[in-house]
């Protein structure tokens, strides 16, 4: 097999991996609220296999990078152990919603928060689909 034959099926292999099928989408914009309020920030989905559902929110502050906060699986959960006590989210394979809860809001909360879906190709490039969500507090 020539060189230019392999490149062209490698970038196949690549582009059917990339369309996009399983995503995430977060209403654009900023949130603004004040200290000791309770908001709800936003994440659909869109998922070919509902029945095996991998859903992570991140926190990202301003110079650091993003942590873990907490999981929704079709089998359970899991939430980082500073994000267990205010956070809250629930996963809902109906509406295709794993809208993320912040109660008793701090001035610590303003940040980014992202909200993942793990992809369901194992090969090639599967880097998780996010769109950011910007909180400002």
């Amino acid at each position: 097999m020539g060189p230019w034959l392999s490149n062209l099926l490698i970038l196949a292999a690549c582009c059917y991996e990339c369309r996009g099928e399983d995503s995430v989408i977060q209403p654009p914009g900023d949130v603004i609220t004040t200290e000791g309020e309770q908001i709800t920030l936003d994440c659909q989905f869109d998922a070919d296999d509902t029945r095996n559902l991998y859903l992570f929110w991140y926190k990202h502050e301003v110079n650091g990078f993003p942590k873990f906060m907490l999981g929704r699986f079709s089998f359970g959960s899991k939430n980082a152990t500073e994000f267990k006590d205010r956070f809250h989210a629930h996963l809902d394979a109906d509406s295709k919603s794993v809208p993320l809860m912040i109660q008793r809001l701090q001035l610590s909360d303003s940040a980014w928060y992202y909200c993942a879906l793990r992809p369901t190709v194992t090969t090639g490039y599967t880097a998780s689909l996010q769109k950011l969500f910007v909180c400002v507090i």
